[in-house]
């Protein structure tokens, strides 16, 4: 075992290059082993371009590629490397993927496309035979894959932190944000043997339905003897205000998620749980994407403190708001990488591990 590949990302800014070679020296420094010499940098016209310096035939080689904000520009480096290294007679070729991008595009919505699926597609053509990734955001996301998947969880780390670093917080109370997050918030409440509780009525504005395909057939054609099909009247979805089934009275509320990004539903939510009673409000999360304005909202709502693992860089969003706090991971990750190559089971990383979690 003596490569592990990586991007180096080095047409990234230094504030991004840095946290990413924080997240390779956890894996370097837990495994013992040096990080393989290779190069990826971007043409004068934007191309990537990958070398491979050193020889790799017949190895198992690990990609570490956790996923900045230029996420398209970081799938193809993943893709050019994987296409490099099967072209150069790797044995495996092992991508470590903390955090799996374009996991939210996994259903078809109206005319869009089911990009992970694609995704999936490609990586496997790039030569991909193996992914190591965590918490992704629907567990059917490993049927879209021709190879393994071994889908590690956050939440032994996190429910450990619940345990060590909140006060008091046998009086706390697990809180789902959305009916949909009431398996995990489940999980988490009975590990924890806590209380539970609902959000319901969350504030995302519905889909348009004007543009439903009633009028799709071109308006030149015409039919004669047939009048349309008639349909039963479909009721419209309305979304009642924001209630909590639960009592957070009194409590500390402990939202949990798989991710967190734009944080405006979670801010609306802290501000319900306050009113409601709940004196402190913490956000457990795995991906702590924390795009655009985040760190400002946090650092300005009602939000006590958010806690996210190091899936994803974000030393530069902690920098701008000191309330959000990070889980180390790396630890499961390095473990996973020793027992692929070791050809061992995996299931000793997935012990006690509920199946909604």
């Amino acid at each position: 075992f003596n490569n592990i590949i990586s991007p180096l990302l080095t047409s990234l800014p230094y504030m991004y290059i840095k946290p990413l070679l924080t997240v390779f020296s956890f894996f370097l420094r837990r495994l013992g082993v040096e990080l393989g010499k290779s190069v990826v940098y971007q043409e004068a016209n934007r191309e990537t371009r990958v070398d491979v310096k050193e020889s790799v035939r017949g190895q198992d080689i690990f990609i570490i590629q956790t996923i900045p904000r230029d996420v398209n520009t970081a799938i193809m480096e993943l893709l050019v490397m994987a296409y490099a290294l099967k072209t150069s007679c790797a044995k495996n070729i092992i991508g470590v993927i903390p955090y799996f991008p374009y996991s939210k595009q996994c259903k078809m919505r109206k005319r869009g496309s089911i990009v992970c699926k694609l995704l999936a597609s490609m990586l496997a053509k790039a030569g991909l035979t193996h992914i190591i990734t965590m918490d992704l955001h629907q567990k059917e996301i490993q049927g879209f894959f021709s190879f393994p998947v071994d889908n590690l969880r956050a939440s032994p780390f996190l429910i450990q932190y619940i345990q060590e670093e909140i006060p008091d917080y046998r009086n706390a109370i697990i809180v789902a944000k959305t009916p949909s997050a009431a398996k995990r918030a489940q999980s988490y409440a009975e590990r924890l043997r806590l209380g539970l509780a609902v959000m319901h009525g969350e504030a995302h504005h519905s889909e348009s339905d004007m543009a439903d395909g009633r009028h799709s057939p071109p308006l030149s054609r015409t039919t004669t003897g047939h009048t349309g099909l008639e349909l039963p009247l479909m009721m419209a979805k309305e979304k009642p205000p924001i209630t909590v089934v639960g009592d957070v009275g009194g409590r500390i509320a402990i939202i949990v998620d798989d991710m967190i990004d734009d944080v405006e539903d979670f801010v609306a939510a802290a501000e319900i749980l306050k009113e409601r009673g709940a004196y402190k409000i913490y956000i457990m999360a795995t991906h702590g994407l924390l795009s655009a304005d985040a760190p400002r909202l946090i650092e300005e709502s009602a939000i006590d403190e958010v806690v996210v693992t190091n899936t994803v860089p974000h030393e530069v969003q902690k920098l701008q708001c000191p309330k959000i706090k990070t889980v180390d991971v790396s630890m499961i990750l390095a473990e996973a990488i020793r027992r692929i190559h070791n050809g061992e089971s995996m299931a000793y990383l997935f012990r006690n591990i509920a199946v909604d979690d």
